[in-house]
Protein backbone atom coordinates (compact mmCIF):
# COMPACT_ATOMS: atom_id res chain seq x y z
CA UNK A 1 0.00 0.00 0.00
CA UNK A 2 2.79 1.95 0.67
CA UNK A 3 4.86 1.54 -2.44
CA UNK A 4 1.44 2.04 -4.40
CA UNK A 5 0.88 5.70 -2.63
CA UNK A 6 4.19 6.93 -3.23
CA UNK A 7 3.99 6.12 -6.95
CA UNK A 8 0.97 8.16 -6.83
CA UNK A 9 2.50 11.08 -5.44
CA UNK A 10 5.53 10.20 -8.18
CA UNK A 11 2.87 10.86 -10.91
CA UNK A 12 0.76 13.65 -9.79
CA UNK A 13 3.84 15.38 -9.60
CA UNK A 14 5.18 14.93 -13.05
CA UNK A 15 2.04 15.39 -14.35
CA UNK A 16 1.46 18.86 -12.60
CA UNK A 17 4.73 19.66 -13.15
CA UNK A 18 5.21 19.20 -17.11
CA UNK A 19 1.69 20.70 -16.96
CA UNK A 20 2.76 23.96 -15.94
CA UNK A 21 -1.30 24.58 -15.00
CA UNK A 22 -4.07 22.15 -15.00
CA UNK A 23 -7.72 21.09 -14.24
CA UNK A 24 -8.39 18.17 -12.29
CA UNK A 25 -10.43 17.38 -14.94
CA UNK A 26 -7.65 17.21 -17.08
CA UNK A 27 -5.37 15.44 -14.22
CA UNK A 28 -8.15 12.73 -14.33
CA UNK A 29 -8.27 12.37 -18.06
CA UNK A 30 -4.34 11.59 -17.68
CA UNK A 31 -5.00 9.45 -14.87
CA UNK A 32 -7.76 7.16 -16.73
CA UNK A 33 -4.50 6.36 -19.15
CA UNK A 34 -2.42 4.90 -16.60
CA UNK A 35 -2.62 1.64 -15.62
CA UNK A 36 -2.26 2.36 -11.99
CA UNK A 37 -6.20 4.15 -12.23
CA UNK A 38 -7.94 0.72 -12.98
CA UNK A 39 -10.07 2.42 -14.77
CA UNK A 40 -11.28 4.56 -11.99
CA UNK A 41 -11.00 8.68 -11.75
CA UNK A 42 -9.27 10.06 -8.31
CA UNK A 43 -12.16 11.68 -6.28
CA UNK A 44 -11.45 15.20 -5.04
CA UNK A 45 -11.36 14.12 -1.42
CA UNK A 46 -8.05 12.22 -2.35
CA UNK A 47 -6.57 14.08 -4.61
CA UNK A 48 -6.42 16.86 -1.64
CA UNK A 49 -5.05 14.28 0.74
CA UNK A 50 -2.60 13.63 -2.30
CA UNK A 51 -1.51 17.49 -2.02
CA UNK A 52 -1.53 17.37 1.56
CA UNK A 53 0.70 14.72 1.96
CA UNK A 54 3.32 15.74 -1.23
CA UNK A 55 4.12 18.91 0.70
CA UNK A 56 4.47 17.23 4.10
CA UNK A 57 6.45 14.72 2.66
CA UNK A 58 8.58 16.27 -0.33
CA UNK A 59 8.19 20.34 1.05
CA UNK A 60 6.64 20.73 -3.04
CA UNK A 61 3.49 22.82 -2.92
CA UNK A 62 0.69 22.24 -5.24
CA UNK A 63 -1.62 25.55 -5.44
CA UNK A 64 -4.63 26.28 -6.82
CA UNK A 65 -5.54 29.48 -9.27
CA UNK A 66 -9.23 29.93 -8.27
CA UNK A 67 -9.30 33.42 -10.50
CA UNK A 68 -8.09 30.95 -13.23
CA UNK A 69 -10.35 28.34 -13.54
CA UNK A 70 -9.51 26.24 -10.57
CA UNK A 71 -5.74 25.11 -12.21
CA UNK A 72 -3.38 23.59 -10.17
CA UNK A 73 0.64 24.38 -10.67
CA UNK A 74 3.40 23.40 -8.45
CA UNK A 75 4.52 26.35 -6.78
CA UNK A 76 8.36 27.70 -6.77
CA UNK A 77 9.62 25.13 -9.87
CA UNK A 78 12.43 27.02 -10.28
CA UNK A 79 13.61 25.70 -7.08
CA UNK A 80 12.96 22.15 -8.08
CA UNK A 81 15.47 22.66 -10.68
CA UNK A 82 18.20 23.23 -8.41
CA UNK A 83 20.51 20.46 -6.96
CA UNK A 84 19.00 18.02 -4.62
CA UNK A 85 16.61 15.43 -3.18
CA UNK A 86 13.49 17.24 -5.14
CA UNK A 87 15.80 17.80 -8.42
CA UNK A 88 16.55 13.85 -8.65
CA UNK A 89 13.07 13.12 -7.49
CA UNK A 90 11.74 14.86 -10.60
CA UNK A 91 14.05 12.91 -12.86
CA UNK A 92 12.17 9.98 -10.99
CA UNK A 93 9.10 11.07 -11.37
CA UNK A 94 9.30 11.58 -15.11
CA UNK A 95 10.28 8.07 -15.86
CA UNK A 96 8.27 6.90 -13.61
CA UNK A 97 5.30 8.44 -15.62
CA UNK A 98 6.21 7.31 -18.78
CA UNK A 99 6.40 3.40 -17.70
CA UNK A 100 2.96 3.92 -15.92
CA UNK A 101 1.62 5.55 -19.13
CA UNK A 102 3.05 3.33 -21.74
CA UNK A 103 3.24 -0.27 -21.98
CA UNK A 104 4.71 -0.44 -25.37
CA UNK A 105 7.81 1.93 -23.98
CA UNK A 106 8.54 -0.44 -20.77
CA UNK A 107 10.96 -2.61 -22.86
CA UNK A 108 12.87 0.15 -23.99
CA UNK A 109 13.53 2.57 -20.77
CA UNK A 110 15.84 0.23 -18.35
CA UNK A 111 15.71 2.34 -15.15
CA UNK A 112 18.07 0.57 -12.49
CA UNK A 113 16.52 -1.49 -10.20
CA UNK A 114 16.50 -1.04 -6.38
CA UNK A 115 16.54 -3.60 -3.92
CA UNK A 116 12.91 -4.46 -2.38
CA UNK A 117 12.96 -1.92 0.70
CA UNK A 118 11.10 1.05 -1.31
CA UNK A 119 8.14 0.25 0.57
CA UNK A 120 9.41 1.45 3.94
CA UNK A 121 10.09 4.91 2.41
CA UNK A 122 7.08 6.53 3.61
CA UNK A 123 6.46 5.56 7.20
CA UNK A 124 10.35 6.15 7.84
CA UNK A 125 9.48 9.96 6.37
CA UNK A 126 6.44 9.95 8.33
CA UNK A 127 8.10 8.92 11.42
CA UNK A 128 11.40 11.83 10.95
CA UNK A 129 8.25 14.35 10.57
CA UNK A 130 6.62 13.43 13.48
CA UNK A 131 9.40 12.39 15.57
CA UNK A 132 8.46 8.93 16.45
CA UNK A 133 10.09 5.60 17.23
CA UNK A 134 10.23 3.03 14.37
CA UNK A 135 10.37 -0.55 16.10
CA UNK A 136 12.01 -2.85 12.91
CA UNK A 137 12.91 -6.48 12.51
CA UNK A 138 16.45 -5.98 10.95
CA UNK A 139 19.23 -8.83 9.29
CA UNK A 140 22.83 -7.20 8.20
CA UNK A 141 24.24 -8.93 5.36
CA UNK A 142 26.70 -10.64 7.19
CA UNK A 143 24.25 -11.73 10.32
CA UNK A 144 22.90 -15.22 10.57
CA UNK A 145 19.86 -14.52 12.30
CA UNK A 146 17.24 -11.52 12.67
CA UNK A 147 17.08 -8.80 15.72
CA UNK A 148 14.18 -6.71 15.94
CA UNK A 149 14.99 -3.34 17.76
CA UNK A 150 14.06 0.55 18.02
CA UNK A 151 15.63 3.21 16.69
CA UNK A 152 14.93 6.77 15.92
CA UNK A 153 15.28 7.51 12.71
CA UNK A 154 17.19 11.48 11.46
CA UNK A 155 17.24 11.01 7.64
CA UNK A 156 17.20 9.08 4.27
CA UNK A 157 19.90 8.17 1.72
CA UNK A 158 20.15 7.11 -1.51
CA UNK A 159 24.09 5.42 -2.51
CA UNK A 160 25.20 2.84 -5.01
CA UNK A 161 21.40 1.53 -6.10
CA UNK A 162 20.15 1.08 -2.42
CA UNK A 163 18.19 3.03 0.53
CA UNK A 164 19.67 3.56 4.01
CA UNK A 165 18.16 5.33 7.18
CA UNK A 166 20.33 7.30 9.63
CA UNK A 167 19.14 6.35 12.76
CA UNK A 168 19.94 6.36 16.41
CA UNK A 169 19.95 3.43 18.14
CA UNK A 170 18.76 3.87 22.06
CA UNK A 171 20.27 0.54 22.77
CA UNK A 172 23.72 1.77 21.49
CA UNK A 173 23.62 5.45 22.63
CA UNK A 174 25.36 6.34 18.56
CA UNK A 175 23.85 7.11 15.25
CA UNK A 176 23.94 4.12 12.99
CA UNK A 177 23.48 3.45 9.19
CA UNK A 178 20.28 0.66 8.19
CA UNK A 179 20.05 -0.80 4.77
CA UNK A 180 16.41 -0.44 4.04
CA UNK A 181 16.79 -3.88 1.71
CA UNK A 182 17.47 -5.81 5.29
CA UNK A 183 14.97 -4.49 7.18
CA UNK A 184 12.24 -7.50 7.52
CA UNK A 185 9.48 -5.79 9.42
CA UNK A 186 8.83 -2.09 10.43
CA UNK A 187 6.14 -1.04 12.52
CA UNK A 188 5.69 3.09 13.80
CA UNK A 189 5.37 2.91 18.00
CA UNK A 190 3.56 5.63 19.90
CA UNK A 191 6.72 6.70 21.70
CA UNK A 192 8.45 9.92 20.83
CA UNK A 193 12.03 11.06 20.25
CA UNK A 194 13.65 14.59 20.18
CA UNK A 195 15.57 15.09 17.04
CA UNK A 196 19.00 16.87 18.37
CA UNK A 197 19.24 20.65 16.37
CA UNK A 198 22.81 19.61 16.23
CA UNK A 199 22.11 16.79 13.52
CA UNK A 200 22.28 18.01 9.97
CA UNK A 201 22.12 15.54 7.47
CA UNK A 202 24.24 16.64 4.83
CA UNK A 203 27.05 17.80 7.54
CA UNK A 204 26.66 14.38 9.02
CA UNK A 205 27.44 12.51 5.31
CA UNK A 206 29.90 15.50 3.82
CA UNK A 207 33.46 14.02 4.74
CA UNK A 208 32.05 10.56 4.10
CA UNK A 209 32.23 9.01 0.39
CA UNK A 210 28.92 6.94 0.43
CA UNK A 211 26.92 5.87 3.66
CA UNK A 212 29.72 4.86 5.86
CA UNK A 213 30.53 6.94 8.65
CA UNK A 214 33.60 5.72 10.10
CA UNK A 215 35.48 8.09 12.22
CA UNK A 216 37.63 5.76 12.71
CA UNK A 217 39.24 7.39 9.71
CA UNK A 218 40.47 10.82 9.40
CA UNK A 219 39.35 13.55 6.89
CA UNK A 220 42.44 13.38 4.89
CA UNK A 221 43.41 14.98 1.96
CA UNK A 222 43.31 12.00 -1.19
CA UNK A 223 45.67 12.49 -4.24
CA UNK A 224 44.61 10.62 -7.53
CA UNK A 225 46.67 10.04 -10.34
CA UNK A 226 44.09 10.23 -13.61
CA UNK A 227 45.17 8.71 -16.90
CA UNK A 228 44.10 9.34 -20.40
CA UNK A 229 39.90 9.78 -21.28
CA UNK A 230 39.14 8.47 -17.72
CA UNK A 231 39.70 12.01 -16.73
CA UNK A 232 36.77 13.06 -18.66
CA UNK A 233 35.21 10.40 -16.74
CA UNK A 234 35.99 12.24 -13.45
CA UNK A 235 35.35 15.92 -15.14
CA UNK A 236 31.27 14.81 -16.21
CA UNK A 237 30.71 12.21 -12.60
CA UNK A 238 33.07 13.91 -9.90
CA UNK A 239 33.16 10.94 -7.17
CA UNK A 240 32.70 12.82 -4.17
CA UNK A 241 31.75 16.77 -3.65
CA UNK A 242 35.20 17.60 -2.71
CA UNK A 243 36.86 16.61 -6.15
CA UNK A 244 39.00 19.14 -7.52
CA UNK A 245 41.09 18.80 -10.34
CA UNK A 246 44.53 20.09 -8.98
CA UNK A 247 46.72 19.45 -12.55
CA UNK A 248 45.62 18.71 -16.28
CA UNK A 249 48.11 17.41 -18.33
CA UNK A 250 48.14 15.94 -22.04
CA UNK A 251 47.70 12.01 -21.12
CA UNK A 252 46.92 12.33 -17.11
CA UNK A 253 45.16 14.92 -14.35
CA UNK A 254 45.54 14.74 -10.81
CA UNK A 255 42.77 14.88 -8.61
CA UNK A 256 42.30 15.26 -4.95
CA UNK A 257 39.71 14.74 -2.47
CA UNK A 258 38.92 15.11 1.12
CA UNK A 259 36.95 12.65 2.75
CA UNK A 260 37.16 9.72 4.96
CA UNK A 261 39.31 7.05 2.83
CA UNK A 262 37.03 4.56 3.94
CA UNK A 263 36.40 0.70 2.43
CA UNK A 264 33.72 2.10 -0.02
CA UNK A 265 35.97 4.77 -1.57
CA UNK A 266 38.36 2.11 -1.40
CA UNK A 267 36.20 0.19 -4.07
CA UNK A 268 35.62 3.15 -5.93
CA UNK A 269 38.91 3.19 -6.76
CA UNK A 270 39.41 -0.22 -7.63
CA UNK A 271 36.62 -0.09 -9.79
CA UNK A 272 38.97 2.28 -12.28
CA UNK A 273 41.55 -0.33 -12.85
CA UNK A 274 44.91 0.71 -14.03
CA UNK A 275 43.69 4.05 -14.67
CA UNK A 276 43.68 5.35 -11.82
CA UNK A 277 46.40 5.20 -9.08
CA UNK A 278 46.74 6.89 -5.56
CA UNK A 279 50.10 9.16 -4.85
CA UNK A 280 48.91 10.02 -1.18
CA UNK A 281 48.31 9.26 1.63
CA UNK A 282 51.65 7.15 1.64
CA UNK A 283 49.23 4.42 3.71
CA UNK A 284 46.48 4.74 1.45
CA UNK A 285 48.46 3.67 -1.87
CA UNK A 286 49.77 1.35 0.36
CA UNK A 287 46.89 -0.66 1.09
CA UNK A 288 45.32 -0.39 -2.51
CA UNK A 289 49.01 -1.85 -3.66
CA UNK A 290 48.49 -4.84 -1.32
CA UNK A 291 44.88 -5.15 -2.45
CA UNK A 292 45.85 -5.17 -6.13
CA UNK A 293 48.54 -8.06 -5.29
CA UNK A 294 46.29 -10.14 -3.52
CA UNK A 295 43.66 -9.79 -5.90
CA UNK A 296 46.78 -10.54 -8.95
CA UNK A 297 47.43 -13.58 -6.32
CA UNK A 298 43.87 -14.93 -7.83
CA UNK A 299 44.95 -14.92 -11.25
CA UNK A 300 48.21 -16.72 -11.09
Amino acid sequence: MAKDLFNRYLWLVDTIYRAGTITLDEINRKWLRCEMSNGEKIPNRTFHNHRKAIEELFDINIECDRHNGGNYYIENTEELKKEGLRKWMLNIFAVNTVLNESRKLRDKILPEEYPSGEQYLIPIIESIDNHKTLEITYQGHWQDKSYTFQIEPYCIKAFKQRWYVAARSPYYDKVLIYSLDRILEMEQTDLPFEYPQTFHPKAYFDDSFGVIVDEEYDVEKISIKVYGNQCKYFRSLPLHHSQKESETHSNYSIFTFRLRPTYDFCQAILSHGDFVEVLEPQWFRIQIGTTIQKMNQLYE
